[in-house]
């Protein structure tokens, strides 16, 4: 029986830490313009800001009343 001599390959992987790294070619938005929306994702939209204006408002009277500012007004 021979023996078979197996070698097995080295594979070498390289780190290289971003900054020392070459730069890349940054994507430009120049040109492209408006995106198009449909009138379901528009309505979507809508609401969210309404929600997010809602939240936002509600978090304001939260921390005023917990400031005791609004015991003063009362």
């Amino acid at each position: 029986m021979s023996t078979m001599r197996i070698t097995p390959e080295m594979n070498r992987f390289v780190v290289i830490h971003p900054l020392d790294d070459v730069a890349e070619q940054k994507c430009s938005s120049e040109g492209l313009g408006h995106i198009r929306m449909t009138h379901g994702v528009r309505i979507s939209l809508r609401i969210l800001r309404g929600y997010l204006v809602l939240m936002t408002l509600m978090l304001g009277y939260h921390v005023l009343d917990l400031a005791g500012v609004l015991q003063k007004l009362r």
